[in-house]
């Protein structure tokens, strides 16, 4: 029976729903070797990941997606820190996530809906004496315990728009919206509530005295869409809280990206700002074991969401600041300080791969990279000797790993692998080769380029080939699992993939990163078109049948290029894409990414950036379109309308050019949706193959 067939016997009572999570976990068959949207599906996706107190257990948490039921569901495992003893502890119909443990070690926490709403329960380590710990009166969408484990710090959600209603109770069904000031829209949705952090005092059954850190400031904290608890951090000492917060509303919100680290005094109720100096982001606090020092995340420059994310850590005592990621030019993306307090391990790319480095303090910051393969690396906690962290590549998605936290001479750190959650799906797929090439762009300089070949390649064949165009713009082709832009899928579908590192991604120096910003139809372009010129030029590749896709940043490219491709493309999937860069500057919500990389608006007539950014609009150009066009998006991206695909296939089909249209009323910037997903997969590949296999 294929995947198709099994998921689709799965009907939707709660035990037919446990029986889809069992299907999904140790049933699958899958027909040809070759990966399928349903396998995808059927994959088991790892979410956070807990080491107990005394470092021999991990607790982590495991999404499933049913298809029939357009659904996902949270459940939680706990193993041996070794990765022995793996037991699933839920198996329910309700959604358990963010595991932590608590009293010692004795006790699980974690977040759940069984209630109606999302609150904090307790549990045993093997799943019994289940406990709700909370009745917060809303959803609590994240949480940590005191170290003393006397209080609990929560984020909730606060009114802080007045609704239609409110103003006019006498009409509680009109569904107008009145906009009085700039983000009132963000990412998806309709901005009336912001995130704040609560304190609360906590006894082992429940939570007293619950205090807004922010209580009636109307700002955000953790930050949206992103932030998470991770934005927030205890002190050892359990009487103060760290926390990052833009204290900024509406049009000043929308230019600025300026937050800042507070320190929030729990006995005093006063706060400090120690950031303050500094203008660009500063998040994600992290105090030292001893308590001495303070670290965070800092970028330089206000407006520029994509600066080099720096690490920078404070001594408590005298004030002091030092940026000790100095060696590292690119972005610190995850941190952890060492138990004892003199070094740091953190997660970053270079070169396209994702790896773990360490920071010696004790030592002029010394940095050291403890791994190494064509691997990414994601979220750090200490167990033993161990670091514990995620890990995925192009060929597999995230497992869990314990990897040495130190390197044995001139060897990279052992790493050892825990979790094999989808070891009986891939043990049924044949992947494709993936080759790092580097190749010589227009300019002189070298760029990395990912090549992801067919299962069984032969090179005395003719393949279809793919330009693979990134998003961000700023966002790195490393070696990435997705579950929509997946690779291997593509490879699966007998297309050679090309992904190129072009100009305006990190990884390759702050010089290379920063050459896209107010140049989005220059430099980077011709990097494209260097990649798939330089594959194409293999005795493998068919030159007639190149495609080119992308989403975000990655859609405008694919805009872009079809009106400059000198037909080299047959074939063209834009999703989420800027068509008509002129609408994108107004109605895209948080200006300041607008005003960075377009260089400002485009009425500035003496802006020279800026008059070459809006020169550049895709939509200048569809009088060149003259091959085939898919165009995606969803109704709820506010970051990119939906208008401008509509707009993109309007022109498309004016011009006479073959184009087609997937619009989701339901989705935002990604497909979250499993159904819609399955549709995405089935009509990207019914479009290449419409174009590209014409034999077929």
């Amino acid at each position: 029976m294929s995947v198709a067939m099994m998921l689709a016997s799965c009907g939707g009572t709660k035990d037919a729903r446990q029986d889809a999570t069992l299907i999904q976990r140790s049933d699958i068959k899958i027909e040809g070797k070759r990966m399928t949207p349903e396998a995808l599906w059927a994959m088991g996706r790892i979410g956070g990941v807990a080491v107990s107190p005394d470092e021999k257990q991990i607790a982590y948490s495991v999404a499933y997606y049913s298809v029939p039921e357009n659904k996902s569901d949270n459940e939680l495992f706990v193993m041996n820190a070794d990765g022995s003893g793996n037991t699933q502890i839920t198996r329910d119909k309700w959604q358990e996530s963010e595991p932590a443990w608590i009293k010692g070690g004795k006790k699980l926490a974690f977040l759940c809906n069984e209630s109606g709403s999302s609150q904090v329960w307790g549990m045993n380590p093997d799943g019994t004496g289940r406990k709700q710990l909370t009745q917060y009166d809303g959803d609590i969408e994240g949480f940590s315990f005191s170290p003393d484990g006397k209080k609990l710090l929560f984020i909730a959600q606060v009114k802080t728009v007045k609704s239609t209603a409110d103003k006019y109770p006498d009409l509680p069904k009109a569904t107008g919206i009145i906009v009085t000031d700039l983000m009132y829209k963000h990412w998806d949705e309709w901005v009336t509530t912001a995130p704040h952090p609560f304190v609360a005092d906590f006894d082992g059954n429940g939570i007293a005295n619950v205090q807004d850190i922010l209580e009636s400031e109307p700002y955000e904290s953790p930050m949206k869409p992103w932030g998470g608890i991770e934005q927030l951090a205890w002190s050892p000492s359990s009487d103060k809280v760290a926390y990052t917060c833009r204290k900024k509303t509406g049009l000043a919100y929308a230019i600025s990206t300026n937050s800042d680290i507070y320190i929030y005094d729990l006995a005093t109720r006063k706060t400090e700002n120690i950031t303050e100096k500094n203008k660009g982001y500063d998040t994600n606090p992290q105090y030292s074991p001893d308590g001495k020092y303070i670290a965070w995340q800092s970028m330089e420059r206000d407006g520029y969401e994509a600066d080099l994310n720096r690490l920078f850590i404070m001594n408590l005592e005298t004030g002091e600041k030092r940026f000790v990621s100095k060696a590292f030019e690119s972005n610190v993306d995850a941190f952890l300080w060492n138990k004892d307090a003199q070094s740091i391990y953190f997660i970053g790319v270079w070169y396209g791969e994702t790896q773990i480095y360490n920071i010696n303090l004790a030592d002029n910051d010394k940095l050291t990279q403890l791994t190494d393969g064509m691997y990414d690396y994601a979220s750090l906690a200490l167990c033993g000797d161990k670091v514990v962290a995620k890990r995925h590549s192009m060929s597999m998605g995230d497992e869990i790993y314990a990897v040495n936290n130190a390197r044995n001479g001139e060897a990279f750190a052992e790493a050892k692998q825990l979790t094999f959650e989808n070891k009986q799906i891939y043990d049924q797929l044949e992947m494709g080769k993936v080759e790092a090439r580097w190749m010589k762009t227009t300019d002189g300089k070298q760029m990395l380029t990912w090549v992801i070949y067919p299962p069984q390649f032969d090179p005395n064949k003719k393949y279809p080939i793919l330009l693979f165009c990134e998003g961000g713009p700023q966002s790195p082709v490393s070696q990435f699992w997705s579950y929509r832009w997946n690779f291997q899928i593509m490879a699966a579908n007998d297309y050679i993939i090309v992904a190129p590192n072009r100009r305006g991604l990190p990884g390759f120096g702050v010089e290379w990163n920063e050459a896209i910003s107010g140049d989005y139809g220059g430099q980077c372009m011709k990097d494209y078109f260097t990649a798939i010129d330089e594959v194409a030029k293999e005795p493998y590749v068919d030159k007639d049948r190149l495609g080119c896709v992308g989403a975000s940043f990655g859609g405008f490219s694919v805009y872009w290029l079809a009106g400059h491709h000198d037909k080299r493309f047959k074939a063209f999937i834009a999703h989420d894409g800027i068509f008509n860069m002129e609408m994108q500057y107004l109605e895209t919500e948080e200006k300041w990414f607008a005003n960075w990389d377009m260089g400002g608006a485009y009425w500035e007539k003496n802006n020279a950036t800026a008059q070459r950014t809006f020169a550049n609009s895709p939509h200048k150009f569809v009088d060149k379109w003259d091959t085939p066009i898919l165009c995606i998006h969803g109704e709820k991206d506010f970051r990119i309308l939906a208008n401008q695909a509509m707009a993109a296939f309007d022109a498309a089909v004016m011009r006479g050019v073959p184009a087609e249209l997937l619009i989701y009323p339901d989705e935002n910037h990604w497909v979250l949706k499993p159904q819609n997903g399955i549709l995405w997969q089935r009509t990207f590949f019914e479009w290449l193959d419409q174009w590209l296999k014409p034999e077929k």
